[in-house]
């Protein structure tokens, strides 16, 4: 189906969100899907358990599930299953998804010069091009690939966003604490800390499927379907090549299955790159958190600098009103309406007491000030 043809079946078609699909191949071929979850189960031929990881009202977390005939996909807004010739994906009119739908529809189609070696020559045909590295990556991987660069682009070009939000952010925070420019890190820091444990998951996912050498096997599903569909005479072709060795003649066939099924070397290939580059955006955000944690430590000692320099105010102020109080206490002495003998022609006495305190007060301050800075308690 033409491009133009799928985007008017879009634009004229209204679905609800758990009934719209869409259905690709590797021949360029795809059709829109109004169908019910119990439909979709007798045609991939799964359970509604494995259907519910898929489903979109339910907060599943990323997972790549693989089962005997289908792979199971979960990755944020991508919820897709993938057969070993078709992919199944849900809400193709999304925004975040129709751009995945135009990059299956371009890269699934193929000339199908491997299928028809397989219709021609039969399956054996297949697995000696693979080994000999000219046949081309099975569909489900390359449907598999084409979902892993989606969500990792998606989830690099979110940390690309909060970063262009947070750092001017916290360059103006240094430079002005205010509650707008707290209220606007807060808010950042907490977005940053939900978009982490998301990629972290799709990393944990892709790292789990690479640790265990088994689960990579269960995802080639082209594989499980040549094996299933092997008929003897192909079988006595694979025997015929170990025929100069009578001693493994008998377990010939086995072995060649055998070791063909524990190849997983280009899915592992697969994977590790996208592994790459999730870690890569996961770092990016660990390099964001440090900045964060940095200005947060900038602005606490700045704060407690503030605060060093109040305490250190309010001691003087102390020490001044110390200073005063010796003063008010000597006037107060003095105005008292007591009858005092020597009060009397004595008049040059209040000039004299008056410079007295005065000067005994300033130096009582000067006093206390350099105690406090021989103590450290108040900066030179």
């Amino acid at each position: 189906m033409a491009e133009g043809t799928l985007k008017s079946i879009l634009r004229k078609t209204s679905f609800s969100p758990t009934n719209n699909w869409i259905k690709l191949d590797g021949n360029g071929h795809s059709s829109i899907l109004d169908i019910d979850k119990y439909e979709i189960m007798r045609l991939v031929r799964i359970d509604a358990r494995d259907l519910r990881i898929v489903d979109p009202l339910l907060a599943y977390p990323s997972t790549i599930l693989s089962r005997e005939e289908v792979i199971v996909l979960n990755l944020e807004h991508i919820k897709a299953i993938i057969t070993a010739k078709e992919v199944f994906l849900q809400d193709p009119t999304s925004k975040d998804v129709a751009p995945i739908v135009k990059e299956l529809q371009r890269k699934l189609f193929t000339t199908g010069t491997n299928e028809r070696d397989v219709q021609d020559n039969g399956p054996l045909d297949v697995q000696v091009d693979e080994e000999d590295g000219n046949a081309e990556s099975p569909f489900e991987f390359r449907a598999l690939e084409i979902f892993l660069e989606a969500i990792c682009s998606f989830l690099d070009a979110r940390v690309g966003e909060l970063e262009i939000d947070t750092y001017p952010t916290l360059d103006e925070l240094t430079k002005k604490v205010s509650s707008r420019n707290l209220d606007k890190v807060r808010k950042l820091k907490s977005a940053m800390t939900r978009l982490t444990a998301r990629v972290q998951k799709v990393k944990e996912e892709i790292e789990h499927l690479m640790d265990d050498d088994e689960d990579m096997a269960d995802l080639y599903l082209s594989r499980k379907l040549v094996d299933a569909s092997s008929s003897p005479i192909s079988e006595s072709v694979a025997g015929n090549w170990f025929a100069s060795s009578p001693t493994i003649k008998s377990k010939s066939v086995a072995t060649f299955h055998r070791d063909d099924e524990n190849n997983v070397d280009e899915l592992e290939m697969l994977l590790e790159a996208y592994f790459m580059q999730i870690d890569d955006t996961l770092n990016r955000l660990t390099t964001l958190r440090g900045y964060i944690d940095d200005t947060e430590d900038y602005i606490n000692i700045h704060i407690d600098n503030h605060r060093n320099q109040l305490i250190q105010l309010e001691l003087l102020l102390n020490a001044g009103e110390l200073s005063l109080a010796v003063y008010a206490v000597v006037t107060g002495i003095l105005g008292m309406n007591l009858p005092f003998s020597w009060t009397k022609d004595h008049d040059y006495m209040f000039k004299w007491v008056v410079i007295f305190t005065g000067v005994f007060t300033f130096f009582l301050f000067l006093i206390i000030v350099a105690y406090a800075r021989k103590k450290g308690l108040v900066g030179s």
